[in-house]
């Protein structure tokens, strides 16, 4: 009886420091997309990257580094480096410049020609590199995204 009591205590004492014990908080990997392209006058490609944070946790996110395929033409690369402190469930944007090939420029060109129903499919791939607030370092996490960019009405170069 002695034994049970003294067994009881010390499996009460254990799940009490367990419980002390901050918990971990789950980090998934983020969800990344265009939010907004224009096309300036030498050509580039300047676009508005979101970057939406799926952790349970705030992360700080310094990079990306990927490809934008448009319409299923040659991939370009896109990276960059920033220092964004995204909370848990939110989103944060950066800017990104790109060179785009001289077919995926041709497409937007058609595509623009159509006015407001005139639509061209991306999609992004690669990894963001980005530190959890309760880890010590920082690490890669992939993302693959796809979506479609039309014209903004009244505004030229514009797509969403």
């Amino acid at each position: 009886m002695k034994r049970l009591l003294r067994l009881s205590a010390l499996l009460a004492l254990l799940a009490g420091l367990v419980a002390c014990g901050p918990p971990r908080k789950s980090v998934f990997p983020p969800a990344i997309s265009i939010q907004e392209m224009t096309v300036r006058p030498d050509g580039q490609w300047q676009l508005t990257v979101r970057i939406q944070n799926n952790s349970y946790a705030g992360m700080n996110f310094r990079s990306i580094d990927g490809e934008l395929k448009v319409a299923e033409l040659v991939p370009v690369r896109l990276h960059s480096s920033f220092d964004l402190d995204i909370p848990a469930f939110a989103g944060d944007i950066t800017r990104v410049n790109v060179l785009p090939t001289a077919e995926m420029s041709q497409v937007l060109k058609i595509a623009a020609a159509k006015g407001s129903s005139g639509s061209v499919p991306y999609s992004v791939t690669g990894s963001a590199n980005a530190k959890p607030e309760q880890e010590d370092k920082a690490r890669d996490f992939e993302f693959h995204g796809n979506d479609w960019l039309s014209p903004v009405p009244g505004i030229p170069n514009t797509w969403r």
